[in-house]
């Protein structure tokens, strides 16, 4: 079996971080938040043994990747670039991007603006959402209620920092425990005026696809790194709106797939959207919802989600 092998590749904004294994076509690996490359550990070996070349990177602003100051540069374009700059130093024609949380839409805004690149894609967890008529945060103030929804939060730079960042473990294992399958509390999402999101956080133990060798992994690569340059990436939702407006309802046509978990937030919340995929992804190979499974899809139920993407992948050349 082949290695995983660590680099760093220069892209037109800076640098990137990834983790490849294999040989053979190329497997792009886009995570959410707040992970790493370290959320594709499951993939790597698995793809790499069916004959891909896997590619996991660390997206900008975190891990080894750069992390700039000016907000606007982790801009849904700016990571569109950096996708395009990884498959360039690589030197690869073309690749298949699959996205989790936020890699999602990430993935999902590359192969939209780059189908030349990026000639397949799947999404994990988050459905696509064409850019819509409405504004992202008015669209989030709606959803809080007496409250605040987790993105509108977020919008403040410092403020999630100054919850975060004092226990960056303590908080992880908050998060990474309650949008799992095993313990899905989706009350998280919603912060109580005056509050917190961790109000929400109860002393649970880890899942049982978690261990603590993996949030030190995490906790040791955040208090390395700060969170600032991940929670930057909500606080562009706006700014991302007025640049793809172009591209307003635009379907995603390459081949694609869409896996999530049946406990997973995001399938309720978003459910109107994976109903529009026979419209808004009109290349759709198939959808999958696991039972059981929270928000962690591929980490939670790696065997699953690797045979689904391995199928996926084998069945673009048939």
């Amino acid at each position: 079996m082949s290695q995983p092998i660590h680099r760093t590749v220069p892209v037109p904004g800076g640098r990137i971080h990834l983790v490849e294994q294999g040989e053979g076509p190329i497997v792009l690996l886009v995570h959410g938040f707040p992970e790493s490359w370290h959320s594709w550990r499951h993939q790597l070996p698995a793809l790499a043994d069916a004959g891909y070349r896997a590619v996991a990177i660390d997206v900008r602003g975190y891990g080894r990747s750069s992390k700039p100051h000016d907000i606007a540069a982790y801009r849904m374009l700016a990571h569109v670039a950096d996708n395009t700059g990884v498959v360039r130093a690589l030197d690869a024609p073309v690749a298949a991007i699959v996205g989790h949380d936020w890699g999602s839409p990430i993935a999902a805004n590359t192969a939209l603006l780059r189908p030349d690149l990026f000639p397949a894609v799947a999404l994990l967890s988050v459905p696509y959402t064409p850019r819509s008529d409405r504004r992202p945060t008015e669209a989030y103030n709606a959803l809080g209620g007496t409250g605040e929804f987790y993105i509108t939060y977020f919008q403040e730079p410092g403020r999630a920092e100054a919850e975060i960042e004092p226990d960056i473990r303590t908080w992880l294992r908050g998060v990474y425990t309650a949008l799992s399958g095993e313990t899905h509390d989706a009350s998280v999402f919603l912060v109580e005026p005056g509050g917190r999101m961790s109000d929400h956080f109860t002393d649970r133990p880890l899942p049982g696809w978690f261990t603590e060798a993996d949030l030190d992994f995490y906790t040791t690569e955040f208090e390395r790194t700060g969170l600032t340059g991940a929670l930057n990436r909500y606080r562009n939702v706006d700014r991302d709106w007025e640049d793809l407006a172009a591209w307003r309802r635009a379907p995603l046509t390459q081949p694609s797939l869409y896996a999530a978990g049946e406990l997973d937030a995001t399938t309720t919340w978003l459910s109107r959207a994976i109903a529009a995929h026979a419209t808004t992804l009109p290349g759709l190979v198939s959808t999958h919802i696991l039972e059981g499974c929270g928000h962690w899809i591929q980490q939670e139920r790696p065997a699953e989600v690797n045979e689904l993407l391995i199928d996926w992948l084998r069945g673009l050349s048939r």
